[in-house]
């Protein structure tokens, strides 16, 4: 039955415990016993303290909160409950980077095309905002935030209740002409109340999972029938031209990454643990993280990083027990099924699971469309929905046809523990309490968690949202050739739909997640679990959560190689080395070839290198390669000339010596010094050539900053930046995203020459907008946490304000990080403004 999958096309006994009593006897009665002691009473069994919970919402009719901003505009919010502590954390929020989450809120309610029109470049019919309000219509985000917000958790109802009051409170009694002018006054720019936000949380749930499937949800629709919306009937006459076009989703298109270390008692200096924390993450858009302090006085006092909109709980960052991080996983969190359909039904409206007939349903929807200044049509679709989720459509690899459809089921769909999971993360007591908000929630949706406590343990798990297939499902999928060739194709999991063995009834249990925990180390650079820890791998979990034995990338290494060689000559880290391993930009790859390769070019000479299109004269950019001193900072010259290399050598990469399994993070190793090395080398060089750049250039010169201003045009000011890339086995990484950025906020970017480099001719060089965001290295002490960090983009998104990019040219002078104020002496000793916050 298995092989009617179509192929894909190219694409916890008690313990029993006896006791024997001897009995003694005595010779006579004259005994008095007065030799035998009085037994003495056992002592009572001591009386565990009352612990308070922490209180959910306010009871006295106001909502109360400090906020007290210390240098680089970072806010600390005091009161003494939930619901007032995320009142202070919405309204400091909302100061910095309003723009971005009322710009969510319309997406995720379906209203993009409302405000925006139907394309997502004005005139194109790509059709992108009506495909993006559809997808989420039929996913329906919005029904179930509507139906089960109000079985949340107290917390987290309380915490979503009173962030939404002081977003509101400040778009509300900010004067326009004080907010960020990239949306002030902008009819999209509303209150918000607490289902938009359940909403949103739970539309970036599926940022890894379904939100990447709404052009094939667009495009679903039985033989036929027509998938394109129609305008209902309207007095305003208007024709829409639209032409989407759908691929095959990627899964991960903002190249979502980061490295985590969780160092414990054997690794550090004084004993205790220490986290080193290194989202690579966009610098513009959704995925933006923003810095804060939380505290509610005897329960809660957490400072870190969290994503946009998160209601008062820190997603990477520590308190006063334990620190933590996350990178995101190689797992994967949904499902493509493959429907039989019920050849009779000449609808297509109906399919087989366990030899039953399950309807398809179809969902009518509208959205509004603008089409001119004030102007808006209604357009109408159906949708279509089925037992497992959305149905999916993929011209010539998932068809739509008389006998197969294919519907999407997603793991993170109605997730409603994200605020709950963070919350118990933020207020553990010790690693115990940690690991217990991971046994009560699934939250953690995407991501890898490294964390390390005071008290020198370490932990790690792959806790994100992963579906819990059965043993035969498993079986099937690891061992029969057509479903492991599917997967292969599509990049993700296939599984025939007319069984009900292959579904699965939510996420992957605490229990069979892959986890470690000790007091040496754990790490992750967003391979998978499998080497979590060198000296003990991960294996024996569900494939679902990634690969085992397979070839690390340069950045693992890297990081590998750090851990286990650069502690220092007493082989334990102080706070220091790990913040300089950090930010010291070397490159792996250079580690491994630099020097074959200079040999190589050298012996070229003048001698120009035919590469087809050109003959090239590598002997300038040789001699550049020569003096580099192998790092990405800013005042490092040749370094850009070593990155073209890198990504020519990826291509076709000319090891010596092959990947081997028993060597994982040695292997492969060692440059072939032949022709197409030499090849490489001098269509790096043409690259250069191209784009205008001297290969002897300062490397601030090639790679730099430069921000939009409210319109999206270039600001003109260039901020040299430091930092390597992926491509050469860079740990400190930087990128360039020219696409869609998860938002609608205008922004400029420079097209690269090809698909096989990041350098643009037209900026003569790089212009990151992504890579290392929030950083951090938190040691524990005798007196508690010590932290140093940095927002490299800084915290506010508000063009030209203070905090606008006073984090980002401190990064720039030199790679650093900057001390964190978690200490009341501390946060007192920075204090740059005070505001205290009453709803009353």
């Amino acid at each position: 039955m298995i092989n009617k999958l179509l192929p894909f096309n190219p694409i916890r006994s008690a313990i029993a415990v006896s006791l024997s009593l001897a009995l003694i006897g005595c010779g006579d009665n004259q005994n008095t016993f007065d030799n035998v002691a009085p037994p003495e009473a056992p002592a009572p069994d001591p009386v565990p303290p009352v612990v308070e919970t922490i209180q959910a919402f306010d009871t006295d009719g106001s909502l109360d909160a400090t906020i007290r901003w210390t240098t680089y505009g970072v806010p600390h919010v005091s009161a003494d409950n939930l619901e007032s502590m995320s009142y202070g954390v919405g309204y400091a929020f909302a100061k910095d980077n309003m723009c971005i989450l009322a710009d969510q809120i319309v997406k995720y309610n379906s209203e993009r095309a409302k405000y925006f029109g139907p394309d997502e470049v004005l005139g194109s019919g790509d059709t992108q905002n009506v495909i993006s309000d559809f997808g989420f219509l039929t996913i329906g985000i919005r029904e179930i935030a509507e139906k089960n917000y109000a079985s949340l958790s107290a917390n987290s109802r309380a915490m979503y209740q009173g962030y939404t009051a002081g977003y509101n409170r400040y778009i509300n009694e900010t004067p326009v002409d004080e907010q960020d002018p990239a949306c002030a006054g902008q009819p999209w720019v509303q209150d918000i109340d607490s289902i938009d936000l359940f909403n949103y949380a739970l539309g970036v749930a599926l940022l890894p999972g379904a939100a990447n499937f709404l052009g094939p949800m667009f495009l679903a629709a039985p033989e036929g029938k027509d998938y394109l919306p129609q305008i209902v009937a309207s007095d305003t006459q208007v024709t829409m031209d639209m032409k989407p076009s759908i691929a095959m989703p990627e899964l991960n298109p903002l190249d979502l990454g980061s490295n985590g270390w969780g160092l414990g008692s054997d690794k550090t200096a004084n004993g205790k643990g220490m986290v080193l924390g290194n989202p690579h993450f966009p610098h513009t858009g959704n995925l933006r993280f923003w810095q804060f302090h939380a505290q509610v006085p005897g329960h809660l006092n957490v400072l870190g990083g969290s994503l946009m909109g998160l209601p008062g709980a820190v997603n990477i960052g520590f308190n006063e027990n334990v620190a933590w991080t996350h990178t995101f996983s190689t797992a994967e969190h949904f499902v493509v099924y493959q429907l039989s359909l019920d050849e009779t039904d000449t609808s297509g409206l109906t399919h087989s699971v366990d030899g039953s007939p399950r309807i398809i349903y179809e969902k009518p929807m509208q959205i509004e469309v603008a089409v001119g200044p004030g102007q808006t049509v209604t357009m109408a679709k159906t949708g279509y929905y089925t037992n497992y989720g959305p149905m999916i459509e993929v011209p010539g690899s998932f068809d739509w046809n008389s006998a197969n459809a294919f519907a999407i089921k997603d793991a993170n769909l109605a997730n409603f523990d994200v605020v709950d999971h963070w919350l118990a993360m933020n207020m553990a007591g010790n690693m115990e309490e940690f690991k217990q908000a991971f046994k009560d929630y699934d939250g953690v949706i995407f991501n890898n968690t490294m964390a390390a406590s005071a008290d020198g343990e370490v932990f790690y798990i792959d806790d994100s949202t992963v579906p819990h297939l059965t043993d035969f499902a498993i079986n099937e999928l690891t061992t029969n050739p057509l479903l492991i060739g599917t997967k292969a194709a599509a990049g993700f999991t296939v599984l025939p739909g007319f069984a009900s063995v292959f579904d699965f009834n939510g996420p992957v249990p605490y229990e069979k997640a892959p986890k470690y925990e000790g007091t040496d180390s754990v790490q992750n650079s967003n391979d998978s679990f499998w080497l979590t820890n060198l000296s003990s791998p991960i294996t024996g979990v569900s494939p679902l959560y990634g690969q085992v034995g397979n070839q690390q990338s340069l950045r693992s290494r890297m990081g590998q190689q750090f851990i286990e060689n650069e502690a220092g000559s007493d082989g334990v880290f102080t706070p220091e080395e790990v913040e300089g391993l950090l930010i010291n930009n070397r490159s792996y790859l250079a580690d491994a070839v630099l020097s074959d390769l200079l040999a190589l070019c050298e012996s070229q000479g003048d001698t120009p290198v035919d590469i087809g299109s050109a003959t090239v004269d590598v002997s300038d950019a040789c001699t550049a390669l020569g003096s580099w001193d192998g790092a990405m900072n800013p005042d490092s010259v040749g370094g850009h000339v070593f990155r073209e290399f890198a990504f020519q050598f990826n291509k076709n990469p000319q090891w010596e010596v092959p990947y081997n399994v028993e060597e994982p993070v040695t292997t492969p190793r060692g440059l072939v010094s032949n022709d197409e090395t030499l090849a490489q080398f001098a269509r790096a060089v043409d690259v250069l050539n191209q784009a205008g750049v001297a290969p002897d250039a300062e490397f601030g010169d090639v790679q730099f900053i430069e921000r939009s201003l409210p319109n999206g045009m270039a600001s003109g000011v260039r901020i040299p930046w430091g930092g390597a890339h992926n491509i050469e086995g860079g740990f400190n990484v930087f990128n360039i995203v020219t696409g869609n950025n998860g938002t609608l906020m205008p922004r400029h970017t420079y097209a690269p020459l090809n698909s096989d480099t990041i350098m643009s001719a037209d900026a003569k060089g790089y212009h990151i907008n992504y890579g290392s965001s929030w950083m951090m290295v938190i040691n524990f002490t005798d007196d508690g946490p010590e932290g140093r960090g940095i927002l490299t983009y800084s915290q506010s998104r508000n063009y030209g304000t203070e905090h606008f990019d006073d984090q980002t040219r401190l990064y720039s002078d030199q790679p650093t990080l900057r001390d964190l104020y978690f200490t009341e002496a501390d946060i007192t000793a920075n204090t740059i403004g005070t505001l205290t916050l009453s709803s009353q």
